[in-house]
């Protein structure tokens, strides 16, 4: 079956599973002989993600996540290794059991205008999705709310455009949204989990899918802004 569009963004599945630091570091030396690393990554194969997430005063992003509506949106403003010259809004959308992505580079200063309250300028902006942005925080008041930290570890492989990533080391700022403070304070929220994703396509390749086998794993709907709002 092909994968559907939304708004012209092809859809992905996306297979989430909680692991143990052990389990990462089984499966991580089973992947690497049959997958490539993300030809970003650093000289240890991983990057920082910082990204702030959108919700309004009733948590409406959070419960929706909470209770698995299975058509939601949520936005969020993210950034890699703490460079502010690179800065993406970004809007995610679940439908059923396929997953869509939309984003668009904003600026520096667009971020802190949108984090102060100084939204008029989005209404007109030729960028859909910043129009977007800006329907939903008058409609919602969605503002950004809480940056999130962590570490990504990619795995890539090209039948089937599979994407295995590790996220370890996730951290909350609480309800702080400074997102382009590189020295906000953050807070380790579970040392010991690691959160697997598994994104593909029309379909994942048997190899992979043996591969990526631990026994009895409870697949699940995690979420790093989830576990980053259960910490404050």
């Amino acid at each position: 079956m092909k994968s559907m569009s939304l708004n012209g963004t092809r859809g992905r599945y996306e297979l989430k599973h909680e692991i143990s630091k052990m389990d990462c570091y089984l499966l991580r030396n089973r992947l690497m002989h049959v997958m490539q690393p993300d030809p970003h990554a650093k000289n240890d194969g991983k990057y920082l993600i910082r990204s702030v997430y959108f919700d309004n005063f009733e948590n409406k992003i959070l419960n929706q996540k909470k209770e698995g509506f299975m058509e939601r949106d949520k936005f969020r403003v993210r950034l890699y290794d703490h460079n502010t010259q690179l800065i993406n809004l970004e809007k995610k959308s679940k439908r059923n059991n396929m997953t869509y992505k939309q984003k668009c580079e904003i600026t520096a200063d667009e971020y802190e205008q949108i984090r102060n309250g100084n939204i008029a300028w989005m209404e007109n902006d030729p960028r859909l999705l910043i129009q977007d942005l800006f329907i939903q925080m008058n409609l919602f008041q969605l503002r950004p709310v809480t940056v999130v930290d962590y570490e990504r570890e990619v795995f890539i492989y090209e039948y089937g455009n599979v994407r295995v990533t590790f996220d370890s080391s996730i951290k909350t700022s609480f309800r702080n949204n400074n997102l382009l403070n590189s020295n906000i304070p953050m807070v380790e929220t579970n040392p010991d989990i690691v959160i697997l994703e598994v994104k593909y396509d029309e379909f994942l390749p048997d190899t992979i899918k043996y591969l990526l086998q631990l026994g009895d794993r409870s697949r699940g709907t995690y979420s790093k802004y989830q576990i980053s709002r259960m910490f404050g």
